[in-house]
């Protein structure tokens, strides 16, 4: 804040004090208006809240998936919502259990955004009959997200071989199961989610090799490794990762949501890992006016905590750039 300004408001919350303009009903306007607007700045961004936030509950059965719409309205005052298919894996074509699902988010004022889809197979696989078999597992995710109401599924592009022939394998895998969603007017979008998936100049390219509209990207801040110790995708030591900064901006003309990725925070709110002031301006640069939603996963702070820090920074940073 300029020293100017700072002096100002000084003086007024003087005089508010001294001669009770405050309760007078009062105003006073500052000449530097439009230096102390951007506090009230509308987001660029909706904030969501993906599922995934709340997992060590969910696996823990301490919530349940049915719950998640009103806890997100309820407990955090989020009206839009991420699932992962993980926490229903079963239900997807349980039409009773959809509709109670629906049933509860309408009953709460929450918009369903997407469905985050794992464990259906491998869309970058070089064999072409495994491969399609990835593809049609996921029809009834595309269905269900159609039945309640979601714009999107957000799928892996994972396959084993070189980087060219998984870029090729995932091209045709993503174009198979975006002209399926596209009768229904469902979004496919892929994640930076390990491996040749969390290059982001890799990804893009696989999206321009797919070249629908209905196919997209889901930048994520904080999955950028693609390389861990053994091979593995998740769990084991990242000994590689990618330039989270420019992994996003290479996503970002094909983003369809943005997931804002959290762990730790410093005792004045901002994340550890992850500038998101530069990181908000990469989302904002390009354009970006959609859902951003929030997925914490650290260890330090509760579940709780970790959606409620995160949703504040969120607003913080977002209204000042």
């Amino acid at each position: 804040m300029p020293s100017n300004r700072r002096h100002f408001l000084k003086q007024l919350g003087g005089l508010a004090a001294g001669y009770g303009v405050a309760s007078t009903g009062l105003s006073f306007i500052s000449p530097d208006q439009k230096d102390i607007e951007p506090a009230t700045k509308p987001l660029f961004f909706t904030i969501s809240l993906a599922q995934w936030s709340l997992h060590k509950k969910l696996w823990a059965k301490e919530m349940d998936n049915l719950d998640f719409p009103s806890v997100a309205k309820n407990t955090f005052g989020i009206s839009v919502v991420e699932y992962v298919n993980q926490f229903f894996k079963d239900k997807a074509k349980d039409e009773k259990y959809l509709a109670e699902l629906l049933k509860r988010c309408k009953d709460n004022g929450v918009k369903n955004h997407l469905i985050m889809c794992d464990g259906e197979g491998d869309l970058g696989h070089l064999d072409a009959a495994k491969r399609m078999e990835a593809v049609e597992n996921h029809y009834k995710w595309v269905d269900a997200a159609k039945f309640l109401g979601c714009t999107t599924i957000r799928v892996n592009a994972f396959g084993q071989g070189s980087a060219e022939e998984v870029q090729k394998a995932a091209i045709e895998g993503l174009s198979t199961l975006g002209e399926y969603a596209a009768k229904t007017g469902i979004n496919v979008i892929v994640e930076n989610h390990g491996g040749y998936t969390s290059n982001g100049e890799w990804l893009a390219n696989v999206m321009k090799g797919v070249n629908r509209k209905n196919v997209g990207t889901l930048p994520d801040f904080g999955n950028f490794c693609i390389k861990r110790e053994g091979g593995a995708l998740w769990g084991a030591k990242c000994i590689e990762e990618y330039d989270r900064y420019k992994g996003v901006a290479e996503m970002m003309p094909f983003a369809k949501g943005v997931s804002a990725k959290t762990h730790d925070f410093d005792e004045n709110g901002n994340c550890i890992e992850t500038d998101y002031v530069k990181m908000l301006k990469v989302v904002k640069d390009a354009g970006f006016k959609g859902y951003m939603g929030i997925e914490y996963e650290g260890e330090k702070l509760s579940e709780e905590e970790g959606i409620k820090k995160t949703k504040a920074l969120l607003e913080r940073v977002g209204k000042a750039i």
